[in-house]
């Protein structure tokens, strides 16, 4: 039997030189990756948008790409849209924003209410402090109103139609809240076009539209980007119970514990307060919200899409 070993070594060890040059030959194929289609024109603020033009086009597709395969915040931007549409979308058509321009929170914080950037612009639309005074915000240590979903959107559409009257077009509106009106108005001027389209920008800004127009075109038809969700798996509107503040409150977690539910849940759906405190000196009205109990369980809760195309089982 020992000698058999040494044998039967060696038959293995052949077969195997045999073996491995085979298999090296006929790779697994990878998974397909298919590149997002990009129309030949598209609407955005109903406006015709010419994707004809090389530039217009690459510049279309290098976002759509990243976006279609970038997939988390994609996704979860889609699921929040659902929760938050309802309340933002009413806001824009009462003031006379085009409702494409919605894009613009989801490109600005993918529709997360404590969105916060390392330059601290804050909330759904992504206020720098200043620019969040300038527009009717409240904004301290105690209340930030940057992360008011109402209040916010109607900051943004003030800033937008603002920007639009000096502008003419969304785009450049657009454009400018992401480089500021100062820089837009100049290169306007300086490099003799009438839209930001045909600027020459700092990358981000050049960009900037491009992203609003890629996330239009993923939230409109998501299953044509991959993208498969259940009604189930959408973030649903919420219903709440309201109470008026015109006073101080020494300290909100008893306040929420007094009306029947807790500090947590206060601040996560009241994400303008800031503090355990709200001194309150002027005896502003804040509205607080607290989520009914049938709202807080999926077993429980109200289930609706706004838009029906993306789900897709």
């Amino acid at each position: 039997m020992n000698r058999l070993i040494p044998s039967i070594i060696l038959s293995a060890a052949l077969m195997a030189c045999v073996s491995v040059p085979a298999i090296a030959s006929h790779p697994t194929p990878l998974a397909a990756v298919r590149n997002p289609k990009v129309p030949k024109s598209m609407k955005f603020a109903d406006q015709k948008v010419d994707l004809d033009r090389i530039d217009m086009f690459e510049r279309l597709d290098r976002e759509l790409t990243g976006m279609s395969y970038t997939h988390g915040n994609t996704l979860l931007t889609i699921k929040r849209a659902n929760r938050y549409f309802p309340v933002m979308a009413p806001i824009l058509k009462s003031e006379g924003v085009p409702e494409d321009l919605l894009y613009l929170a989801c490109i600005e914080s993918s529709l997360n209410p404590r969105a916060l950037s390392p330059a601290k612009a804050a909330g759904f639309w992504q206020f720098m402090p200043a620019t969040g005074k300038e527009y009717g915000l409240e904004v301290n240590e105690y209340v930030d109103e940057r992360y008011d979903a109402e209040k916010s959107t109607r900051a943004a559409c003030r800033y937008l139609k603002n920007a639009y009257r000096k502008y003419g077009n969304w785009e450049s509106a657009a454009a400018s809240y992401n480089g500021g009106q100062g820089r837009i108005s100049s290169e306007l001027s300086s490099q003799q076009v009438p839209t930001a389209y045909d600027l020459w920008l700092a990358d981000e800004t050049s960009r900037y539209m491009f992203r609003l127009l890629a996330m239009k075109m993923i939230m409109e038809n998501p299953i044509d980007y991959g993208f498969i969700i259940s009604a189930d798996q959408l973030y649903q509107p919420l219903e709440y119970d309201t109470y008026e503040v015109n006073t101080p409150v020494a300290d909100w977690p008893t306040w929420a514990t007094e009306h029947g539910t807790n500090y947590m849940t206060l601040r996560d759906h009241n994400p303008w307060i800031r503090a355990k405190s709200l001194p309150n000196k002027s005896g502003k009205t804040y509205i607080v919200k607290i989520p009914k109990e049938k709202s807080l369980r999926r077993s429980t809760i109200k289930n609706k899409t706004y838009n029906k195309k993306w789900v897709n089982k």
